[in-house]
């Protein structure tokens, strides 16, 4: 596995503030709020006709270091004949939240968690999010058992989804995760996971999934005080567990199409002069593209690591435009597919960090258990696409200001410095680049910028209020 890159910053330490200040970021919430979640704490709402008890599932949960906020927990069994029987339990925020409550209204508000590198805007109080509806480790919570039987080609058979209590028995992240498997002794709980996950990823690669393998900036704290930038690889644990949530989602649209009642994450298929761009743009960067393959084969096919590969990938981003929410009841949308994904899909396994899957997660339990739609759920489905476009949009700026913002505190102290780069989108003088140590993504100005290769710039500027860095080609 390839090191994270890191620098830190020599700042004594600067803060988001007035970052939160400009998106207008809400710093707690309100009385009524927070007294609604308390009460549910202590007497949470009953749904009907109980719940299984699945507390003797030895679930697991796998998500970042030190996170709280715990949607997902998992088991995976390997059954006769070579399948699998993937458990997987998400939790139950609408035992907490009374419809049309303080809650409900605060949760639609905000649309879903926000994160910032000095604390989370949490669309849930974190009486709830950090703790009560939270799979942490040895708490038995409410949850909603999904319950999917896969063959041995990694296509599920059956699917089945009912109320549950549930008690996860050990926290892991995926570093940990991984070092496990590779070692040869992974927690029987997710010892399927490595199997079922590259079944589930071929598949995805022959219903035409599009994948844009780019490098991620991520934040975290330093010891000193300030902030690092890191460049952390996706390890192979991180995309199996996706699947997992992939195909919860995949057999959640199902069950909303089948019943013509639902919310689908939905993104248009490219069209065909987006593609012939894609092509056009891989002979530039001298990447063969195999007669035959499909835009899915052949992308899988790149090396993430060269940089050729991470031009295409950058480029990519066009084909994959127009993603949104779309709602229906009683008539099927023209479109009900994601394009990213190859197939239909929902968002239903992470309640406690994003708005939809409640409402989605609804819709499935009512169908599965041949009831009415909670006349609650029917009604929303008006304004939650909306209300999850709007929230998606904002969580967007804030991701890109965060990041931002800690490029020119690191960087600030190395105006007139030299660095290795890599060239994304490349027009006649300026270029997307992204600097590897440390990974920071920007513009840089130059005459024709070869797109796809490693050149050297200098820092010429850092503006802090803007947020801005200036490259020129060294």
């Amino acid at each position: 596995m390839v090191p994270p890159l890191v620098i830190r910053t020599h700042t004594a330490g600067g803060d988001f503030g007035r970052l939160r200040a400009e998106f207008s970021l809400p710093e707690s919430f309100g009385p009524e709020v927070l007294a609604e979640a308390e009460a549910a704490v202590v007497d949470p709402l009953e749904s009907a006709g109980g719940r299984e008890d699945a507390t003797g599932l030895p679930f697991v949960t796998i998500d970042p270091p030190g996170a709280k906020d715990l949607d997902q927990a998992v088991l995976i069994e390997r059954v006769e004949g070579g399948g699998f029987r993937v458990h997987y339990a998400i939790a139950d925020l609408a035992a907490f939240i009374p419809p049309g409550g303080a809650l409900d209204k605060e949760a639609r508000r905000r649309g879903q968690t926000l994160y910032l590198p000095d604390g989370n805007v949490p669309l849930h109080p974190p009486v709830l999010s950090e703790g009560a509806a939270s799979l942490l480790p040895g708490e038995t919570r409410p949850a909603v058992l999904w319950t999917i039987d896969v063959d041995a080609s990694g296509e599920p058979t059956a699917t089945d989804v009912r109320r549950a209590l549930v008690r996860s028995t050990e926290q892991f992240d995926y570093e940990t995760v991984q070092a496990s498997i590779d070692a040869g002794h992974p927690h029987p709980s997710v010892a399927a996971l490595p199997e079922l996950g590259r079944l589930r990823r071929d598949l995805a690669i022959r219903r035409g999934a599009v994948e844009l393998q780019l490098p991620e900036q991520e934040i975290s704290g330093d010891p000193d005080g300030g902030w690092a930038l890191i460049q952390r690889p996706r390890n192979d644990v991180d995309a199996w567990n996706a699947e997992i949530s992939l195909l919860t989602g995949m057999a959640a649209a199902k069950i909303m199409i089948d019943a013509k009642i639902g919310v689908l994450r939905t993104l248009p298929p490219p069209d065909a002069d987006a593609v012939e761009w894609l092509g056009r743009s891989a002979q530039a960067l001298n990447i063969d593209w195999p007669e035959g393959k499909s835009v899915s084969e052949f992308l899988a096919a790149l090396d993430p690591g060269q940089p050729a590969s991470m031009a295409l990938f950058a480029d990519t981003t066009r084909l994959l435009r127009g993603a949104g929410y779309t709602a229906f009841d009683g008539e099927l949308p023209a479109l009900t597919t994601h394009a990213g994904i190859g197939g239909a899909y929902a968002h239903v396994t992470a309640p406690i960090r994003r708005l939809v899957d409640r409402f989605a997660t609804e819709i499935c339990l009512a169908v599965s258990a041949g009831r009415e739609v909670p006349a609650w759920v029917r009604a929303a489905l008006s304004e939650v696409p909306e209300q999850m476009t709007a929230s998606d949009t904002l969580a967007a700026k804030v991701e890109r200001a965060s990041i931002d913002q800690v490029e020119v505190w690191v960087m600030a102290e190395h105006i007139g410095g030299e660095f290795g780069a890599i060239v994304l989108r490349a027009e006649e003088t300026k270029a997307e680049i992204l600097v590897e140590d440390p990974p920071v993504m920007s513009k840089c100005t130059g005459e024709k910028l070869p797109e796809g290769e490693r050149i050297r710039v200098r820092l010429t500027a850092v503006d802090v209020d803007k947020r801005k860095l200036s490259f020129e080609r060294a």
